[in-house]
């Protein structure tokens, strides 16, 4: 059968020679290049589609332009590598997981996954938000800044490669929690320490706020209301799971 052909993951303590490990790291590897082939075939059938899904926040009198021969063709496989990158991202994240896996014990396993799939919804929250939310106020005031002085031409390359990071940007942003719970985890940080230092980190989300595409007030809070719930929701994340580590005996003491 097919899927037994795929790698196996190792069982904790299981050992394996150097050769046995790089083959199952090769095998892994394959195993990702074929998901990326499938995901980019898929996303280059339907590139026409993402292309005018990802133009959609852009404001409705301006239109892309293409500089060269070979540009229209070459945006269109930035689009479908971005896409498939995305598409891809489960499988590539089990893999990895699944390769590092056999070294930590079990229920560190179990609260790792639990950090994976809460990342991973939280990562897509944030594209989604920034999608409907930031793209549209921050595109409208960027292509129509200074328009008496410019003929302002928007090349699609540079276009989908801003709109590309402002939505990594977006979902590694909405990553906060789980970053904090690893901290907490390390014992870097605490609830209380977090708690002590409120005010730092609202200052932290008020700069990364203005250092995302933030155009005018009324787009900053949209950015920033978000990322101090987002706090706060870690906050009380670290406190709860604080609790359950300290009980479990698996916390390390962070320090005053």
């Amino acid at each position: 059968m097919a899927w037994k052909r795929l790698p196996r993951r190792l069982s904790h303590g299981e050992e394996a020679t150097l050769v046995e490990h790089l083959d199952e790291l090769r095998n892994r590897l394959i195993v990702v290049l074929v998901a990326l082939g499938l995901a980019f075939g898929i996303a280059f059938a339907f590139h026409e589609r993402i292309i005018r899904w990802l133009t959609e926040p852009l404001p409705d009198d301006k239109q892309l332009v293409t500089f060269g021969v070979t540009e229209p063709f070459t945006t269109s496989i930035k689009v479908s590598l971005f896409v498939a990158l995305a598409l891809a991202l489960p499988v590539i994240l089990y893999q990895a997981w699944s390769f590092v896996a056999p070294a930590m014990e079990e229920h560190t396993q179990r609260v790792v996954s639990l950090f994976v799939l809460f990342g991973t919804i939280l990562f897509v929250g944030g594209v989604l938000f920034g999608y409907f939310v930031v793209l549209e106020q921050a595109l409208s005031f960027l292509t129509s800044y200074d328009d008496d002085l410019y003929n302002i031409q928007i090349r699609a390359s540079y276009y989908y490669s801003f709109v590309s990071f402002a939505l990594l940007a977006m979902g590694l942003m909405f990553e906060m929690p789980v970053f904090v719970l690893v901290l907490v985890r390390l014992g870097i940080l605490s609830a209380a320490k977090l708690r002590k230092n409120r005010r730092i980190g609202y200052f932290v989300m008020l700069v990364v706020a203005v250092l995302l595409p933030t155009v005018d007030p009324v787009s900053l809070a949209f950015e920033f209301i978000p990322l101090l719930v987002l706090f706060e929701l870690s906050i009380q994340l670290a406190a709860v799971m604080e609790r359950r580590w300290a009980k479990a005996g698996v916390l390390w003491a962070a320090e005053p």
